[in-house]
């Protein structure tokens, strides 16, 4: 194990007295920061320093959902008239592409996703899988791209009733069953669903009594579909559904709630689930965006992700916050908010997941931390940040990105990996991808 001390930055703590200290350090030993502040020269025998030359430096970001898979989608347009609406999106795209994953595509489909990801800052990635010609390991190639990369993971497989009645069970259970029995803390997981209206009763049943122990990670009310086949076939709502089966709960993230009622929100909370909003794949798709100030309002643990739509997660605080102001018509909401929900309650929906704290600069936190390429030219505090956050990180680099106290990111680039190699494989491998898809 080594250590590695910064120095010279400016320090946004994120910590229970939000400390923004201007010259500040962090020493880290192993994979755990030891101290942060103003440390005197010489306290610590480090065996690598890091001169951040007052940039700012903060704890990695957190991802509470995204879909590692989707990477090879990128500039693809499936065969056949454009799609109406989300389900035929779904249909005519997503139930396509990942159909046509072979294993040495998912790896590859997470590797570059993570890469970029670490280049955004992010070393925590809640993921939700899905590749059914290839389910049986397919977390295991996943998992394989974590470790290269070098970032932290909470992984499942999507369980639904599409291809074949239950698929998927088996990987969730073998891949639970993995890591309960590691002591290796980077990878935990999930019982991950797609959605009630593919999820039938048996199938649903089963996954209750698999994941019951564990937790779940399930898409909810993303359209008005999937609201309006719950209903005609099994006469409840989605929420009084999955509360029947015992899926809520605080180890289960609901992905979306788009269309959930008021009544459902307070299901939520008095379950203490959590609830995850991704804006910028919602809108993309034509949808409503989650109404997350509506789900504050009744005490949700609201998060967002990026839900394979990039893996750049300040975006995603910015286009929550912009879409909430445009879709209330009120320049006044939703911008601490927006904010708070990247930085706070993603953190606190990671460490319901892992056992290592992270999301803090503080001692005894998982030594998770981001220097930006970005010095600030106004006054740096705790009323002005998430500003330089919105405004100013946004646009920025990263210049270093530490994960579990190793640097995976230097100078914009990966060190430990041949990224010009992978992306030409990448590029191979989705053309081939692209061919079996009809």
């Amino acid at each position: 194990m080594s250590s590695l001390l910064i120095t010279n930055g400016r320090l946004v703590t994120l910590d229970e007295d939000n400390r923004f200290i201007d010259g500040g350090s962090v020493y880290i030993d192993g994979n755990r920061i030891v101290a942060v502040g103003e440390i005197a020269p010489g306290t610590y025998a480090a065996d690598c320093s890091i001169d951040a030359g007052g940039r700012l430096v903060m704890p990695g970001l957190i991802n509470a959902h995204h879909h590692l898979y989707s990477t090879f989608a990128r500039g693809f347009t499936p065969p056949g008239p454009p799609a109406r609406d989300f389900d035929e999106n779904l249909k005519n795209l997503w139930w396509k592409l990942d159909r046509a994953l072979e294993s040495e595509d998912v790896y590859y489909s997470a590797l570059l996703a993570l890469m970029e990801a670490a280049r955004a800052g992010c070393t925590t990635i809640i993921d939700h899988h899905a590749s059914p010609s290839c389910w049986d390991g397919s977390l295991d190639q996943v998992e394989r791209a974590f470790r290269d990369v070098g970032l932290s993971g909470c992984l499942c497989y999507e369980v639904s009733d599409r291809n074949a009645a239950g698929e998927g069970i088996e990987e969730n259970e073998r891949y639970i069953r993995k890591c309960r029995e590691s002591d290796d803390e980077q990878m935990a997981a999930l019982f991950g669903m797609h959605a009630s209206m593919t999820l039938g009763a048996k199938t649903l049943e089963r996954c209750a009594a698999a994941g019951q122990d564990t937790g779940f990670h399930v898409h909810a009310a993303e359209d008005q579909i999937d609201v309006r086949i719950t209903a005609d076939r099994d006469r409840r709502g989605i929420m009084d559904r999955y509360l029947e089966y015992g899926i809520a709960g605080p180890s289960t993230i609901f992905v979306h709630g788009t269309h959930l009622e008021p009544r459902e929100m307070d299901l939520l909370n008095s379950t203490d689930s959590m609830l995850v909003s991704n804006p910028e794949s919602n809108m993309n798709n034509g949808l409503r965006v989650s109404p997350i100030l509506e789900f504050l309002k009744h005490g949700v643990t609201v998060g967002v992700g990026t839900d394979g739509m990039s893996s750049h997660l300040i975006s995603q605080a910015r286009s929550m916050y912009l879409h909430q102001r445009t879709d209330h018509r009120d320049p006044t909401l939703a911008f601490a908010e927006a904010c708070e929900i990247l930085l706070h309650n993603n953190r606190d929906i990671c460490n319901r997941l892992f056992t290592e704290p992270r999301g803090a600069l503080v001692p005894g936190h998982l030594a998770d931390v981001v220097i930006h390429d970005y010095v600030p030219f106004t006054p740096l505090a705790a009323n002005t940040f998430y500003g330089h956050l919105l405004f100013g990180l946004s646009f920025s680099r990263v210049q270093t990105t530490i994960a579990r106290g190793v640097v995976v990111v230097d100078g914009g680039h990966l060190p430990h990996l041949d990224e010009n190699r992978t992306r030409a494989h990448c590029s191979e491998r989705a053309a081939a991808i692209w061919t079996r898809i009809d």
